[in-house]
């Protein structure tokens, strides 16, 4: 194993330092050197390294504030190198590896390595199940899709290399409770209950998920198709909307209406759609 490291600290003397106490160690590689905050965070997202030796106080963004730019995903195993003790607390507060003070000791600097290597260790294990839990996932998703296709034969063929929503165990329809989206490279589960709305972007559809999104490579009529219509109405031909999160619906203009969310998200009902939605919930009001 390899641990691939980051080193960013103003201080060339500091980095010459650490740079010769890493190179006693044959697992070490230093993908990367930064000299201030900008280049820290340019150097982290390009390098995707195992660990970054973060100096406190660097100028432009000190080490709190490069980690601030960072995706979460994107953090990698952090150890905060400084000559100071007084930033510890908050040092462990962003849950940091480690926290070396210079001049560097190198059995204080083995003990710190060896703790990264269990990390990373632990986390290829991880990321070894998370992609076995993937692929049993797509597997069971081409067996039902398989079944679906038998099973309804009449209902309008999704684009292919579609990913598709509905399960069926023995011949009834059925609906899952979560799914499993991309985000940056990871297989991401969603539960549906928490998804607020669905909405087209062409090929794809994108689930509003509080503050987050997820894109889908699926058209809108496909997962309506297999959306389960008891949690799920379309408003929109652009839009469906998760029931659970309608706060109350206002008429609008020439037949329309506008769909308040629990989050404040206003959506508008177009007339098309607007029978359905009333013959679920009731009159929406005058026009």
């Amino acid at each position: 194993m390899t641990l691939r490291v980051v080193v960013a600290d103003d201080e060339a003397v500091a980095r010459s330092r650490l740079r010769r106490l890493l190179a006693a160690h044959n697992d070490v590689v230093i993908a990367a050197e930064a000299a201030d905050g900008p280049s820290a965070v340019d150097a982290i997202v390009t390098h995707r390294p195992d660990v970054v030796f973060l100096d406190i106080r660097m100028p432009e963004l000190d080490g709190f504030e490069v980690l601030a730019e960072l995706d979460p995903s994107e953090v990698p195993a952090v150890v905060f190198v400084t000559a100071y003790s007084d930033h510890a607390p908050k040092a462990f507060d962003v849950r940091a590896l480690d926290y070396l003070l210079k001049p560097y000791d190198p059995e204080r600097l083995a003990d710190t390595l060896e703790r990264a290597r269990d990390r990373s260790r632990a986390t290829e294990e991880g990321g070894r199940k998370i992609l076995a839990a993937v692929e049993e996932l797509a597997r069971e998703q081409r067996a039902l899709r398989q079944i679906v296709t038998q099973t309804r034969a009449d209902a309008p063929p999704t684009a292919a290399g579609a990913p598709t929503l509905m399960t069926s165990v023995d011949g009834r329809r059925q609906f899952p409770s979560r799914i499993l989206v991309s985000r940056r490279g990871h297989g991401v589960f969603v539960a549906l209950a928490e998804v607020d709305y669905i909405e087209s972007a062409g090929n794809y559809v994108r689930l509003h998920v509080g503050t987050q999104e997820h894109r889908m490579r699926m058209k809108l009529s496909d997962a309506e198709q297999q959306l389960d219509p008891a949690r799920f109405v379309r408003v929109h031909r652009t839009m469906i909307v998760n029931v659970d999160r309608i706060a109350e619906i206002q008429p609008w203009f020439s037949g329309d209406a506008v769909v308040i969310l629990r989050n404040g998200s206003k959506l508008r009902l177009s007339r098309h759609y607007r029978g359905s939605v009333e013959a679920r919930f009731g009159p929406v009001g005058g026009d």
